[in-house]
């Protein structure tokens, strides 16, 4: 099972179900300092939400995110509290991650305190010739007829909307991607809204929440398999063909498993303009996670594209770990002794979210938090510090590695509007 997944579900469980709850609490409300000032972490355990408990101990970690450099174990809460100061002398990010042991179980906290985050600049180069790359890339894609099908899905629709399941060719031997489409029954033009997916295998079935408010919308996938089988060849192919996919090739940007991924997020965008009901002047991309490193990457090779609103993108700044700070999902230089190091940092750049960042000419939306464990936000900032175009920041601090409710309605919202949709 893809580890950022178990990481997203993790996080979602540990915050969502446990009657004991770890807190940690940057001593500012908006967690975030300038370098060089203290940031004193307030840790608490709580039970039922106000039941301090002064009888555990805990272990704690202290320092950059990803890179500690106070570690302690054992250590008895005074009162049902512990203070800790620390600071930064660069931009970045401080972490404070807690372990608390109470009637034999184990919980986790996190805390984490922004230093001079606008100031955060990427590690990763653009290579001289990525936009030729790029390119010439998709031009040759581009020289193979889609060749699209579409199959109206009559279990899934609805008195508003038909729902279809299509498929379309990528490229020359690239094998075909497969999404949901959903448009509205009315007469009339449409906006359409491209969503691409998160880390993982799974099914689909159509982005009706978006639709049903007056849009065409398309759920693409990204393994070239149909979206609509059983649970479990998405579960097999998960621990199987298509483990760690996102290793595959690492490096190689001729190779790399993304590299096709990448172009059939575009050929998407190709399939959505042969659609009679849109209307071409408003269309717009929404992702996370992967899915909103295929959007920075998308927008920035499609001029077509108006709008984006994606949330924590992964493969930002990946390269980061080489220097000593918080590298990107999928975390690929973390190992020191990664073998074949220059060569890898030399393809990952064709890939590294950061580059087409440095290409995004469009509004955006962007949102995550402080306390991401997957995409840590040094690597987000990194991406977000170098797009010129107009963008909006939405943080929700303490959230990790998935979402509020209230932060999808947010970046949904947004899109909607910049879009017209009524």
């Amino acid at each position: 099972m893809c580890a950022a997944l178990l990481c997203v579900w993790t996080a979602m469980a540990q915050y969502g179900s446990s009657e004991v709850r770890v807190l940690v609490s940057p001593d500012r409300s908006d967690w975030t300092y300038q370098v060089g000032e203290k940031c004193t972490f307030t840790i608490r355990v709580l039970k039922a939400q106000n039941f301090l408990q002064d009888d555990v101990t805990i272990d704690y970690e202290l320092g950059p995110e990803m890179y500690p450099v106070e570690k302690k174990t054992g250590v008895a809460l005074k009162n049902g509290e512990l203070k800790l100061k620390s600071a930064l002398d660069v931009p970045g990010f401080l972490r404070c991650k807690v372990k608390a042991h109470v009637n034999g179980r184990t919980y986790e906290g996190l805390g984490t305190a922004a230093y001079s985050p606008q100031q955060i600049q990427p590690a990763c180069q653009l290579p001289e010739d990525f936009t030729e790359y790029w390119a010439s890339t998709l031009a040759e894609a581009r020289k193979t007829p889609l060749n699209a099908t579409m199959k109206l899905w009559p279990e899934r629709c609805t008195h508003v909307d038909n729902v279809y399941k299509v498929s379309f060719q990528t490229k020359a031997g690239g094998g075909r991607y497969y999404g949901i489409l959903t448009v509205p029954k009315a007469e009339g033009k449409y906006p359409a809204i491209l969503k691409l997916p998160p880390a993982g295998i799974r099914k689909y079935t159509g982005y009706k929440d978006l639709a049903e408010q007056g849009a065409i919308t398309f759920e693409i996938g990204i393994h070239g398999i149909p979206v609509d089988l059983p649970e479990e060849v998405y579960n097999n192919l998960m621990g199987g063909a298509l483990a760690n996919y996102q290793y595959d090739n690492f490096g190689n940007k001729d190779e790399y498993y993304f590299k096709r991924v990448i172009l059939g997020c575009l050929r998407a965008v190709d399939f959505i303009y042969t659609i009679d009901e849109f209307d071409k002047e408003r269309i717009g991309i929404i992702g996370g996670s992967q899915g909103g490193a295929l959007t920075l990457a998308t927008a920035a090779l499609e001029p077509r594209i108006k709008y984006i609103s994606l949330r924590y993108p992964a493969m930002c700044d990946m390269t980061g770990y080489v220097y000593d700070r918080a590298g990107g999902w999928p975390h690929v230089f973390k190992k020191p002794d990664e073998p074949a190091l220059g060569t890898k940092i030399e393809g990952s750049k064709y890939y590294d979210a950061v580059n087409f960042a440095r290409f995004i000419k469009i509004p955006g939306y962007y949102t995550w938090g402080y306390n991401d464990n997957v995409c840590p936000p040094t690597s987000t900032f990194s991406a977000y510090n170098v797009i010129k175009a107009d963008k909006v920041l939405k943080l929700f601090l303490d959230s990790s590695h998935w979402l509020y409710p209230e932060e999808l309605d947010a970046m949904e919202q947004w899109m909607l509007e910049k879009l017209n949709v009524k």
